[in-house]
């Protein structure tokens, strides 16, 4: 069992920390496509910072990542999931989860990075500022950059997939129509008085909070049909819907308010 997540947009930097270097991340196969666009977003932040800034969609607080971006190669790294931070991550909590649950994330997470491709939790990445739907000069849409390596990766996997990510991150790798039989892409709806709704904020936290429950636990479900019983076991309602025309089934998690 495997969730996909998105990163965040925001990110700690570390303070302290190894210098970055691709074999110290999972998946070796994407270490190639991961050195020609983390060399792409250096040079253009090196040399044509206010273009830099205008494509990756900076406001004029935000004009010190261009910078950040441009040191990537003497960054200091701390692992992914402390890099990433927000609404998701902060409901996730990691840094208070019991040991043995922080080990499960290991082999049960894994988050798709724009700069990476798709990073495990324990990965040590630097921060850094790349969205998923940039096109970033002169390699252009980063989603026909990574979707062959970063979909070999998803046919590497066994077991459940369970998409958490969003439209951006979904688009960089999407699950390939083959591992329907084991795959769910999920959405999170708000029930408010007998009507159903996506909402934002619900959806963020309620990913968080979802994962935080499934590392905690040492069940998991081995299929589709296993799925919604254990979502609904560690307290989560869901419902899996068909989804013909898409390929691959749709996981709604609901979330009850008065």
């Amino acid at each position: 069992m495997l969730f996909l997540l998105p990163p965040s947009e925001g990110k700690t930097t570390p303070e302290v920390g190894p210098t970055f270097s691709a074999q110290n991340l999972s998946y070796p196969s994407l270490n190639e496509t991961r050195t020609i666009v983390r060399k792409a977003l250096i040079e253009l932040c090196k040399t044509h910072p206010t273009r830099a800034a205008k494509v990756l969609g900076l406001g004029p607080k935000q004009i010190g990542l261009v910078t950040v971006n441009a040191h990537l190669a003497k960054a200091q790294c701390a692992p992914s999931i402390e890099i990433y931070t927000g609404v998701l991550y902060d409901a996730l909590d990691f840094a208070s989860l019991p040991a043995a649950a922080r080990k499960r994330a290991h082999t049960r997470v894994l988050i798709s990075s724009a700069l990476f491709g798709f990073v495990r939790p324990q990965d040590p990445i630097p921060a850094y500022r790349l969205s998923g739907d940039t096109s970033l000069p002169p390699l252009g849409n980063l989603a026909h950059i990574w979707r062959a390596p970063a979909q070999s990766v998803l046919e590497s996997t066994s077991g459940l997939l369970i998409d958490l990510r969003s439209g951006a991150y979904t688009n960089l790798a999407p699950i390939p129509t083959e591992l329907a039989s084991r795959s769910c892409i999920a959405r999170v709806l708000l029930e408010k008085n007998g009507k159903r709704s996506v909402v934002s904020h619900h959806n963020k936290a309620t990913k968080g909070r979802l994962i935080r429950a499934v590392l905690q636990t040492s069940g998991s479900a081995r299929s589709l049909d296993e799925l919604v019983p254990f979502l609904a076991g560690i307290g989560f309602a869901a419902e899996l819907v068909d989804e013909p025309k898409k390929g691959i089934p749709r996981l709604d998690i609901v979330v009850t308010e008065a």
